[in-house]
């Protein structure tokens, strides 16, 4: 019966690796790129340095005081976490609470800074503050090029998924853009050349172009089906001209 359907095998196989040929260039290339990168250097971690501890010194008001304050400015269901952060060296509580998510399954966490040393709620992190902050987790030397303020960002932007509004404070030497969260007054990522690189190549490697994350895409399900039919009629075809003496 091979024999019989040996021409339609060779040809559906030739068809299929010149369509999906491309993309296996890709996937190959991409997969190679990431095997042979340090992903320690694509997440920058050797450009950042780390930031200095707060000290004892400081008298710090009670969290009780903070929400009360939050209490009158804002209508919060529940409190999701208060956390003891430096900004510039100040001690600050950044507040994340619930507000309005009628038991939804996963709510949006809203959050607010507040003077940890008064109790009093603070604005979020000043342009000033966002670069000063920058300094403290990039390394030494580094010249600014620009600050930015993102109030939005698209799908397939560097800084996708994460929190905004934010500050995008870009340096030379080293060559990098350190994110800072306005609102959450931390930082939240580098990017480099090597991560950018890495992620162009990621998005060939899962077929996702829009948000480049999603491994479960449709595009990438049949890549991998069409690709998985050209092997096995592949291994047809080598048995079906198989000439035995």
């Amino acid at each position: 019966m091979l024999k019989k359907n040996q021409r339609l095998i060779r040809r559906s196989h030739r068809f299929l690796g010149i369509f999906i040929g491309i993309q296996f260039l890709f996937w190959t290339i991409s997969g190679l790129f990431f095997s042979w990168s340090d992903i320690d250097e694509v997440h920058g971690d050797h450009m950042r340095k780390v930031p200095k501890a707060l000290a004892f010194h400081y008298d710090l008001a009670s969290p009780s005081l903070v929400l009360d304050n939050l209490r009158k400015t804002v209508k919060a269901d529940s409190i999701n976490a208060i956390r003891l952060i430096s900004v510039v060296g100040e001690p600050v509580y950044q507040v994340a609470y619930f507000s309005g998510h009628a038991g939804d399954v996963h709510p949006h966490a809203h959050y607010v800074l507040a003077n940890a040393r008064t109790g009093k709620l603070r604005d979020p992190l000043s342009r000033d503050e966002a670069l000063a902050l920058a300094r403290d987790h990039v390394a030494s030397g580094a010249t600014l090029k620009t600050v930015r303020l993102l109030e939005r960002t698209g799908a397939e932007h560097e800084y996708r998924d994460r929190p905004l509004p934010a500050w995008a404070v870009s340096f030379e030497n080293p060559d990098c853009t350190v994110y800072i969260s306005a609102e959450q007054g931390t930082f939240q990522a580098i990017r480099n050349d090597h991560w950018r690189a890495f992620d162009f190549l990621w998005m060939f490697h899962t077929m996702d172009f829009e948000s480049r994350d999603d491994i479960n895409n449709w595009v990438l399900r049949g890549f991998s089906i069409l690709g998985l039919v050209t092997v096995l009629s592949g291994f047809l075809l080598f048995f079906a001209s198989w000439k035995r003496n």
